[in-house]
């Protein structure tokens, strides 16, 4: 595991999105051979997509040739609807750089059919062998998509029903109003995103510290599904200062000193 630690949010998007266009350029990207990127909505990736923007603006990076796959989606709410994450992709990012619409993939909230959509999603992923990166958040109580604590450590892409906890974060995006937001979900499972080849989560502020201690210090464990990534060939987590307020100060030195001697 990769832990890189950086004074504060603006800090980590910079990192991240560097990180991101330094892998789609040295995999060189071709229609044949496309780079598959997985992605993540909420507040925490706004500013690496913000950086991805500016780059791809500056010509610095081309989307052309990248394939992306999105870790959830509400159930019962479509494209259209503002509070959807095909919205707030299409808002945030999509429409903002040059990637064809035919290479974007988000789970439908809207289908009769769950079963078959989970399978089809897990389908097209395997269609095009695997996600290089796959980048996503993580939730104060240590879930990462929408596995929430419980999770099955090998779980697919599925529907899962969120949380009290999960909820009340969420609200926020819904006016505050923990009726609005929907209970349940589709979501890609662990075993989906640690099928990957490489695996960054972003994690920043002190409300994230608890789930970084158990991701990086603790055991694996499923009441804490990000501390599957103990077990990932290439993990990166990406946090500010107190994101690490829970982790020994051994274990932080350590993770600075090594990052001195490497480079994205």
């Amino acid at each position: 595991m990769r832990v890189i630690i950086k004074n504060d949010y603006d800090q980590c998007s910079i990192w991240a999105a560097n990180y991101v266009a330094y892998r789609i350029k040295s995999f060189r990207p071709t229609a044949k051979k496309p780079f598959v990127l997985g992605l993540c909505t909420g507040s925490t990736p706004l500013g690496m997509y913000k950086e991805l923007i500016k780059m791809y603006k500056a010509g610095k990076i081309s989307f052309e040739n990248v394939v992306t796959f999105n870790m959830d989606e509400y159930i019962g709410l479509g494209p259209k609807d503002a509070q959807s994450y095909h919205y707030f992709m299409h808002e945030n990012f999509f429409k903002h750089v040059n990637i064809p619409q035919a290479n974007i993939h988000l789970l439908n909230g809207l289908t009769k059919d769950y079963a078959k959509e989970c399978k089809n999603y897990e389908d097209q992923i395997k269609s095009y062998g695997k996600i290089h990166l796959f980048i996503g958040g993580v939730g104060s109580d240590g879930h990462i998509a929408f596995n929430e604590p419980g999770s099955s450590l090998s779980s697919r892409t599925r529907v899962k029903t969120l949380t009290s906890e999960t909820i009340e974060a969420n609200s926020r995006f819904f006016d505050g109003n923990k009726s609005k937001v929907p209970t349940n979900v589709l979501t890609v499972g662990i075993g989906t995103i640690t099928d990957s080849e490489e695996v960054m989560i972003l994690a920043t502020g002190d409300k994230k510290a608890r789930a970084i201690h158990h991701a990086i210090e603790g055991s694996i464990n499923h009441m804490w599904p990000i501390s599957i990534l103990q077990m990932h060939e290439h993990s990166i987590i990406i946090c500010d200062e107190p994101a690490t307020n829970e982790l020994k100060s051994d274990t932080v030195r350590y993770f600075k000193e090594i990052e001195k001697q490497l480079r994205p």
